[in-house]
């Protein structure tokens, strides 16, 4: 694809995208017109029909619609505005904790609305809290839906009617301007005609249309676009294995001189386990092939341990190694870790993220390129081609899930003359079933570390109703004021981490009602750096005894202190993800640790059997081989959630019966049709240089 296309199909070229929505647009990958088609639905609702609120039934989404009959800013403890709803069936309070004074002013008594949301019990009777909502006049005639309602995934200030806008105008572009409207070479959108037909379908499906095989992506228009986007995906890392392809290792004696002075200075003995994959992986460091090595391990487990011993090993040897982290906590967790282990024996440790100031960027950057920093510990911001390296010969990405293919394989390309490849070591605590692995990852070697430190206890895991609501706060109150730490996880997997923050600052209100001689801070991904530190650090020391906190806290946050956890709403997660939740307590020798999963009532028969999963069993691969099982069963949550590759609509658990097809198919079109091969893989994965400085 030429730049002049790129330029002029660009998506700030729509009509209404301006600089502040370019930018949201970016965030989500969404850099020309054709990535805005391909932003698909993660979920659809069904919008096509009233429902009277006195047959309106709890926990079900619902369309009402009926009078204002008032509207009241309350204060308790925080702002909230409540308006009464009645539509000669009964009566619903619509509850907002965040809100202009505009929205006020527009409910106002007398004017019709019509709202979409979940009702909840309230203090009055039915509720909802912060429905979609749209205010008339009486008069007025107001269109239902004709087809199901998309949801997208989104990201902040681009709300969702915004972004359907954007996406319906996209697809009338590529429409106007024939884009996207070939037949696929192997007839996959035949039932709707062509590529574009197929997507526009996807967008608005009619109300017709197979709910049920939406939901868990097996409707034939998903099929067409899932196979062809893992095609797209093994295709790439093809075509980058293959530029690899000849290059040498960076060259490592096999003993490190530091190792065993190292190991003897740190308080804990390594386990079998990590002393197994060790030599696995010094082995690899010694060969004058590049290391491809993926290292699973639970929560705790030591990853981060083995990661040092590689550095170390390549420092001895006069190499630099890049640690990559997907979130800036984390980042900092592993800095403080490594520069604890390494200042004292002189090795310099740096950290480069998002938030690094422009002088201090600088400088790293200086000092990085003369080959005065030894190991390099960041984010996402390592990747920009401003980072040079005098002799990067090793790098280590944790929680490899949250990076996609071009970034894993950038990082190969800073090694030098191009003739040698840094090691590489990909680390994870998402257990993947070794087949999946192989059939996503290619030639991967794996090491596994499948032992707990000595002393470390399974975390005990339980369930309870919502019912008993209260019963469980009455056992925080007791487990905090006893001196111990807790979480409270907020999961809302929803369409913006937006509503993810109000979801959570309701909760945080609620607990802090309920609990007011407890100190309850409150952590999510909206909170501005500085002060989501000052609360995990306040968290830390003792000073906040309950964090009310989002899945922000699923990578990075260590806390050995924290013995219980409780999990809201855990029937909206898959199993791998509550796993890694659960992996932040338990973290502390000698101590019990408790998991507790408030579920709503009644449960799907899969949320079921994955809460019985969780209660069963702390190992990680049974529970990553219960996910595989359950996820490809369909799952309405399941989309984002495979933490397996950087994939749009595709989920190789979900959709692990596509893989060997996906496989075969790649291979035939890397070897047959190399011009096709280029096309999806632009289509599906886009500009590697964009892609380096995302």
């Amino acid at each position: 694809m030429t730049e002049d296309f790129r330029d002029l199909h660009a998506i700030n070229n729509l009509k209404g995208v301006g600089p502040k929505s370019t930018q949201s647009l970016n965030n989500l990958g969404i850099f020309s017109i054709s990535d805005a088609a391909f932003h698909l639905p993660f979920r659809y609702e069904d919008r096509s029909f009233i429902t009277k609120i006195g047959e309106a039934n709890y926990q079900t989404p619902v369309l009402i619609e009926g009078e204002i009959m008032k509207s009241t800013v309350v204060f308790r403890g925080r702002r909230m505005l409540f308006s009464e709803i009645y539509d000669g069936t009964g009566k619903l309070t619509m509850r907002m904790f965040n809100f202009a004074m505009a929205q006020h002013k527009a409910l106002e008594e007398g004017k019709m609305i019509r709202c979409f949301g979940t009702i909840t019990p309230g203090p009055n009777g039915k509720q909802m809290i912060h429905p979609q909502y749209q205010v008339f006049e009486k008069e007025d005639s107001i269109d239902i839906e004709k087809n199901l309602t998309p949801i997208y995934p989104t990201t902040s200030g681009l709300q969702q009617n915004k972004l359907r806008k954007i996406i319906e105008d996209s697809l009338d572009f590529c429409d106007k301007n024939n884009i996207l409207k070939e037949e696929s070479r192997n007839k996959h959108y035949s039932e709707h005609g062509n590529l574009l037909e197929t997507l526009k379908f996807l967008h608005k499906p009619p109300v017709d249309t197979n709910l049920n095989e939406l939901i868990s992506g097996k409707h034939p228009a998903q099929q067409a676009l899932i196979k062809e986007e893992l095609v797209a995906h093994m295709l790439c890392a093809g075509i980058l294995k293959n530029e690899l392809e000849g290059r040498k290792g960076p060259l490592m004696k096999e003993i490190s001189l530091d190792e065993d002075g190292f190991l003897d200075s740190l308080p804990f003995s390594m386990t079998k386990a990590q002393n197994r994959v060790w030599e696995e992986i010094k082995n690899d460091l010694t060969s004058n092939l590049p290391m491809r090595r993926l290292l699973q391990g639970d929560v705790g487990s030591g990853k981060t341990l083995i990661g040092a011993l590689a550095a170390l090993h390549a420092q001895s040897n006069g190499w630099q190694t890049a640690l990559l982290c997907p979130t800036e906590i984390l980042a900092e967790q592993h800095f403080e870790s490594f520069k604890g282990w390494f200042d004292s024996i002189g090795i310099r440790v740096s950290l480069l993220t998002g938030s690094t100031k422009t002088k201090d960027r600088q400088l790293i950057t200086d000092n990085l390129k003369k080959g005065e920093i030894d190991i390099i510990v960041g984010t996402h911001a390592i990747f920009q081609h401003s980072i040079e390296f005098k002799n990067l010969g090793l790098t280590v990405i944790d929680e490899q899930h949250r990076f996609g293919v071009h970034q894993r394989f950038s990082m190969l390309e800073k090694g030098g003359d191009g003739s040698i490849s840094p090691h590489q070591l990909i680390m994870t605590a998402t257990p993947i079933p070794r087949t999946l692995a192989m059939t996503v990852y290619g030639s991967l070697e794996t090491s596994i570390i499948d032992e707990l430190p000595p002393g470390r206890n399974p975390v005990q895991t339980s369930s309870r109703p919502n019912s008993l609501r209260e019963k469980v706060i009455k056992r925080v109150e007791e487990v905090c004021l006893a001196g111990k730490r807790a979480y409270w996880v907020c999961t809302l997997i929803e369409e913006s981490d937006e509503l993810e923050a109000k979801s959570a600052e309701e909760l945080y209100s609620e607990i802090s009602d309920s609990l007011p001689r407890i100190k309850v801070g409150l952590v999510h991904g909206r909170l501005k750096k500085d002060k989501k530190d000052s609360v995990i650090e306040k968290f830390r020391n003792g000073d906040i005894q309950l964090l009310v906190c989002t899945t922000v806290i699923e990578v990075g946050v260590d806390v050995p202190d924290a013995t219980l956890m409780i999990i809201e709403n855990p029937e909206r997660l898959g199993l791998s993800q509550l796993h890694q939740l659960r992996g932040r307590v338990g973290r502390k020798a000698n101590t019990e640790s408790h998991c507790l999963l408030l579920h709503k009532e009644p449960l799907s028969n899969l949320a079921e059997e994955r809460i019985e999963t969780m209660k069963k069993t702390n190992d990680g691969f049974q529970i990553a081989e219960k996910d595989l099982e359950l996820r490809g069963a369909g799952d309405i949550y399941g989309l984002r959630q495979s933490g397996l590759m950087d994939l749009k609509i595709a989920n190789p658990i979900r959709d692990s019966n596509l893989l060997i097809e996906a496989q075969e198919e790649a291979l035939d079109l890397g070897k047959n049709d190399k011009a096709f091969s280029k096309i999806l893989v632009d289509r599906w994965i886009g500009n590697r240089v964009d892609y380096s400085e995302s």
